[in-house]
């Protein structure tokens, strides 16, 4: 899939953002492993800390679809390039291997990077651990 394609559903999620405090639109489109596309915004509290970022909307709206294995990420906002925080490369990291593709874009400017990247000292078990 094109990257553009991507990049546009993730600022058309940005449209439904809720940013009251920050005023900050950001929207997220993130592509699962059989191909299918999960968009999310960010959404805002009064009580900072419960605020979601857009990456981990769309996570969790994948999640609860069945998509579990992610490739590629695309997060778009205006003004400051939209790079995921700490607390969204841990999720990503949970569903997504160090090489899955992260696309920033603000306006007209597009980034790309890698998970590992972004989050090479990351918290992770063996999967096969048995804990």
């Amino acid at each position: 899939m094109d990257d553009n394609i991507l990049i546009r559903e993730a600022q058309s999620a940005r449209e439904q953002s809720y940013c009251p405090y920050s005023g900050y639109a950001v929207g997220a489109c993130l592509e699962s492993k059989d191909g299918r596309l999960f968009k999310a915004c960010n959404v805002e509290n009064a009580s900072y800390g419960l605020s979601i970022c857009a990456e981990r909307a769309a996570v969790a709206l994948a999640v609860s679809r069945g998509a579990m294995e992610f490739t590629r990420i695309a997060v778009a906002a205006e003004g400051t390039m939209p790079y995921p925080c700490g607390a969204c490369l841990q999720v990503l990291r949970e569903f997504g291997a160090d090489d899955m593709e992260i696309i920033t874009a603000s306006g007209t400017s597009v980034e790309r990077g890698t998970l590992g990247g972004f989050l090479p000292a990351r918290f992770a078990l063996d999967k096969s651990d048995e804990r």
